[in-house]
């Protein structure tokens, strides 16, 4: 252990520190007991141990109950709003890394006049700021009449970001074009190329760039924010923020909100646990770093 190294690994410890403690932080709030939160605010383990505020968040104890454990009687449908974040993220993830995937290969593949342009419009809109899209997307949808739907929740996102298409051309392009050439030497039709030997070989990129948009979709706030505002579109992010608004209290109900983002955020969790490393290992084939 030579000291350069020592150095680098207390530094990525650090890093790692930082990076989790304001989860943990998370958790420990929503494990105190809301009456005592501001009096344990130094210790770092829950001195008011209590499951109080998952049952509140999860409609498991009434209204006098909740008030009773220091909550502030406000009322969270988790269910619903978690069945519409899955929906909104499944849907969005599965038709959007498709379409991407073929639009990546196409771009990597296939010979057309126009085509290193198409991929510059496509590289270009990578380093246009999403707010810069959320007003002409917002009043599109809103002349469309799909406010308040899942299809106007999902329409500016469903087929393409630029990222995805760029991501998966880069990988793309690193498939040895005699496996493509052996398929269409046995009749394989482009599309039969494409379904039957690319996408296969693809299997850890795709599913790494799904976990990439599906992570970033679960946790957006601003467009389901604007669009979704009924409670038959409403997704989690948002429900969490209308659940702090809601607290008929003076002070907001901060043990119960993290709660609601502890539970928030353990499907996204899992998912990461289970292909983090698929992810790690994906990224070298595509030459970014």
């Amino acid at each position: 252990m030579r000291a350069g190294r020592i150095a680098a690994w207390t530094v990525m410890g650090l890093a790692v520190l930082v990076t989790v403690f304001p989860f943990y932080w998370m958790v420990r709030t929503a494990l105190t007991d809301a009456s005592h939160l501001f009096s344990d605010n130094f210790s770092l383990i829950p001195e008011h141990f209590t499951w109080a505020n998952f049952k509140r968040v999860l409609g498991l104890s009434t209204i006098t109950e909740a008030q009773a454990a220091g909550g502030s009687g406000a009322s969270l449908d988790f269910v619903l709003y978690l069945r519409n974040s899955i929906v909104y993220t499944a849907v969005v993830v599965v038709v959007q890394t498709l379409s991407c995937a073929m639009a990546g290969y196409a771009l990597a593949r296939l010979r057309f006049r126009g085509r290193e342009m198409v991929f510059a419009v496509f590289v270009s809109a990578l380093m246009i700021p999403p707010i810069f899209t959320l007003l002409p997307n917002f009043a599109l949808v809103r002349n469309l009449g799909l406010l308040n739907t899942f299809a106007g929740l999902v329409a500016p996102i469903l087929l393409m970001t630029p990222f995805t298409v760029f991501f998966l051309r880069q990988f793309f392009l690193s498939l040895p074009r005699e496996v493509e050439e052996a398929a269409v030497i046995d009749g394989a039709g482009l599309w039969s190329v494409f379904w039957r030997v690319a996408l296969p070989m693809s299997k850890g990129p795709l599913i790494t760039i799904a976990l990439i948009n599906g992570v970033w979709t679960w946790k957006d706030y601003l467009w389901p924010l604007l669009v979704g505002q009924e409670e038959d579109s409403r997704v989690l992010t948002v429900a969490l923020g209308v659940f702090l608004q809601q607290s008929p209290n003076a002070r907001p109900d901060w043990t119960g909100l993290m709660a609601g983002s502890t539970l928030s955020v353990i499907p996204v969790l899992l998912l990461l646990l289970v292909f983090g490393k698929r992810l790690a290992n994906s990224l070298q084939f595509t030459g970014i770093k």
